[in-house]
C-alpha cells in the first residue's frame, strides 16, 4: 500500500479518533483457491516496495502492438475529480467467482456488496450487481451468459487465451485508451509505470486493461503442507529434493505403517492440471515452448508430459498414489490429508487455511512442515523437481462486454477507479480494524474475526478486489508473508515461506520460472478444441498412470496420436504460425 495512506492510517490510530466503514466481498477458489490443480497464486506484496521484488525483465511485447501505445493522461479535471452521477440510473455487473468454498458468504446478498453499493454506486447513480461464475468452469458460465444476452458489463480472468477466444467470439468489445486515461487514471498510469500497455491489443485492436500482479515470477503463496512429525519417526529432518529420495521415504513411510498411500492424489478435472514444467529440458527451446508450452490445454505428445506422466505411472505402480485417485475430488483429497491418509496436500496461504486448521483440530499433536523450492537437479532423472510457471507480468485481464452500453462500460471503468483508490483497496482488503485485523508497528496484522455479518469472502475478499491488483498490500515481502501466513495454529510458518519465497526467487534468476507464451493474435483452435481436448486428456492420463510400466510407452505414442489428430496439432501449427510470424512473446534473455 502506499505509504501516505499508512501513514494517515496509522496516524488516526495513534490518536484513537480513526473510525472506518467496513465490507468485503466474497470468493471463491485457491489461488485462486485452495486446490493443489489451480494455477499459480497471486502473492501478497507491497506496490511501495516494487525494489525489493525478484528482478525479472518483462517478456518481449507482441510485434503486432500499435506505435501510439498509450495516451497522455490528461492534465486537470480527470479521475474522480470529475466523475457526476449519471442522470438515469445505470445497472453494471461485475463476475465474482463463485468456488464453491464453506464458510465465505454467499455472492449477491452480503455486507461487503453492500458497503460497495453504498460508497460507491449510491453516489453515481449506478446499480452494482455481481454475477457468480463458477470457478472451475469459467468458460461454460460465460459463454451461458453470452447465449442468454446476459454478459456481465466486464468479463475478466487470469489467462490470455480466455480473453483472446472471447473477443474472437464477439463478447468484448474494443475501448478508448484516451477514455480509459480519463476516467481511470490511477489504474492507467500504474499500467503505464509496470509496461503493461503493450499487452493490451490484439489484431492490432484494444480489448484489455490489466490489473497488478505484485512479484509475478514467484508463486510462494502456494506451498505445500506435509506432515513432518511423520518425517521425524522414520528419521528425516525434511522433505528429500530428489526423486529417489523421495520414494524412499514413500516405501518407508509404508513399510512402518504409517500411511498407505503416502502421495494421495485426486482426479483431473480442469485446464491447467499436470503441470510439466519440471520435465522440460532448460534452458528450454524458444518454439517448443511457443507451441506446447501453455499450462492452459496440457501438452499431451510432449517429452515433458511424458516425463511427468510417466512419473504418475511409477507412484501408482508402486502403490504410492491413493488407487481411487481418479473418483477423488480435491475436497476428499483435502480430507484424507487432515485424517492421515496421505502424506501432504498443497494450498494458498492466507491468516486462515482451512484444512490446516482442521488439521490441528485432528491432530493436537500433529507436526507440519512446507516444502521449500530449492535449485536442486536431480542427475538421475535429468529433471528439475522445483522448477515451475511464472505468472503472468499483469493479475486479471479485463475485457469490456459487447453486450454493455457506453453508460455501463463507463460506469465499470468508475468502479475499477474507485477499486483502486488506496482506502477503499484497504477496507475491502483487510476489513474492519479491531474485527480483522489490528495495527502493530505501523502494519495492518490480520486476527481471527469473531462475528458473523461481516465474513470476508475467499482469500480476504480476493474475488472482488482482484478487479485491481492480485494482492493484499502491507510493507516489506517480509511483513507481508508475516500477515499472512496462517495464525490461530501451534506452528509458526512465516520463516518457512520466506525460506520457500528466496528459493524461488533463486530458480527464477537460474532461467526455471519463466511466463508461458502469449500472442497478439487469435489463436482460433485454441477456443475450438479446448474443451474436447481437455477431456480427453482426463481420460487418456488415467490410462497412462494405470497401466503396466512396460506398456507405458507404447500407450504414450499411441494415445498422443489420438490427441493431436483430436486438434492438438492444429494448435501447435498455428501456434509455430503466429510464432514464426512475429506475433508472440518471446523467452527472456
Amino acid at each position: 500500500m502506499k505509504k501516505n495512506y499508512l501513514q494517515k492510517l496509522m496516524a488516526g490510530a495513534l490518536a484513537g479518533v480513526m473510525a472506518m466503514s467496513m465490507l468485503a466481498g466474497c470468493g471463491g477458489g485457491n489461488a485462486e483457491e485452495t486446490t493443489a490443480e489451480t494455477p499459480a497464486a497471486p502473492a501478497e506484496t507491497n506496490t511501495d516496495t516494487k525494489e525489493e521484488a525478484p528482478a525479472e525483465t518483462p517478456a518481449e511485447a507482441p510485434a503486432e502492438t500499435p506505435a501510439a501505445d498509450t495516451a497522455e493522461a490528461p492534465a486537470g479535471a480527470a479521475g474522480m475529480e470529475s466523475w457526476e452521477a449519471f442522470a438515469d440510473n445505470v445497472t453494471i455487473k461485475i463476475p465474482v467467482y463463485d468456488r464453491g468454498v464453506e464458510g465465505v458468504p454467499a455472492i449477491g446478498e452480503n455486507y461487503w456488496e453492500t458497503w460497495i453499493q453504498e460508497n460507491f454506486g449510491d453516489k453515481y447513480n449506478i446499480t452494482v450487481e455481481f454475477e457468480p461464475i463458477t470457478r472451475t468452469d469459467v468458460l461454460t458460465s460465460y459463454s451461458l451468459l453470452a447465449a442468454a444476452d446476459d454478459l456481465p458489463t466486464i468479463l475478466m480472468e487470469y489467462d490470455y487465451p480466455k480473453l483472446a477466444q472471447w473477443a474472437n467470439d464477439g463478447y468484448l468489445t474494443t475501448y478508448d485508451l484516451d477514455q480509459f486515461a480519463q476516467i481511470a487514471p490511477t489504474y492507467y498510469n500504474r499500467m503505464v509505470d509496470l509496461d503493461q500497455i503493450q499487452y493490451t491489443t490484439m489484431n492490432d485492436e484494444r480489448y484489455f486493461v490489466l490489473a497488478e500482479r505484485p512479484y509475478y515470477n514467484t508463486n510462494y503463496t502456494f506451498v505445500t503442507f506435509y506432515r513432518q512429525d511423520w518425517l521425524d519417526q522414520i528419521g528425516l529432518d525434511k522433505y528429500p529434493t530428489t526423486w529417489a529420495d523421495e520414494k524412499a521415504m514413500y516405501q518407508k513411510l509404508k513399510d512402518e505403517g504409517i500411511c498407505d498411500y503416502p502421495a494421495g492424489g485426486h482426479m483431473a478435472s480442469e485446464a491447467g492440471v499436470d503441470q510439466n514444467y519440471a520435465f522440460r529440458a532448460y534452458p528450454q527451446d524458444e518454439l517448443t515452448w511457443a507451441t506446447v508450452g501453455h499450462y492452459a490445454i496440457p501438452a499431451l505428445s510432449s517429452d515433458a508430459q511424458k516425463g511427468f506422466l510417466k512419473r504418475e505411472n511409477e507412484l501408482y505402480n508402486l502403490g504410492f498414489k491413493n488407487p481411487e485417485y481418479y473418483i477423488t475430488d480435491v475436497e476428499t483429497d483435502k480430507a484424507n490429508f487432515v485424517n492421515g491418509d496421505c502424506l501432504f496436500f498443497s494450498g494458498y496461504i492466507s491468516a486462515e487455511v482451512d484444512f490446516v486448521k482442521a488439521f490441528y483440530e485432528k491432530n493436537p499433536d500433529g507436526k507440519l512442515g512446507i516444502k521449500i523450492s530449492e535449485n536442486v537437479v536431480d542427475s538421475a532423472e535429468g529433471t528439475v523437481p522445483y522448477a515451475f510457471r511464472s505468472n503472468n507480468p499483469w493479475g486479471m485481464m479485463i475485457g469490456f462486454s459487447s453486450q454493455a452500453s457506453e453508460d455501463q462500460i463507463k460506469a465499470a471503468m468508475m468502479y475499477m477507479e474507485w477499486m483502486t483508490q488506496e482506502e477503499n483497496l484497504f477496507t475491502m482488503q483487510w476489513g474492519a480494524e479491531g474485527e480483522h485485523y489490528e495495527m502493530q508497528d505501523g502494519l495492518p496484522v490480520q486476527i481471527e474475526y469473531t462475528g458473523s455479518d461481516k465474513t470476508q469472502g475467499f482469500n480476504n475478499n480476493k474475488d472482488y478486489w482482484c478487479v485491481t491488483i492480485e494482492a493484499r498490500t502491507a510493507g516489506t515481502i517480509e511483513d507481508v508473508i508475516a500477515a499472512s501466513s496462517p495464525k490461530n495454529v501451534p506452528q509458526d510458518f512465516t520463516q518457512d515461506i520466506i525460506e520457500n519465497y528466496k528459493g524461488q526467487v533463486a530458480l527464477a534468476e537460474a532461467g526455471y520460472s519463466v511466463v508461458d507464451c502469449n500472442y497478439s493474435v487469435v489463436i482460433e483452435s485454441e477456443g475450438e478444441y479446448q474443451a474436447t481436448l481437455l477431456s480427453l486428456y482426463t481420460e487418456y492420463r488415467d490410462q497412462l498412470t494405470m497401466c503396466k510400466p512396460e506398456e507405458f510407452d507404447a500407450l504414450y505414442d499411441e494415445l498422443s496420436q489420438k490427441y493431436l489428430d483430436a486438434g492438438y496439432q492444429d494448435i501447435i501449427d498455428e501456434r509455430a504460425e503466429a510464432y514464426n510470424a512475429g506475433n508472440s512473446t518471446k523467452l527472456p534473455q
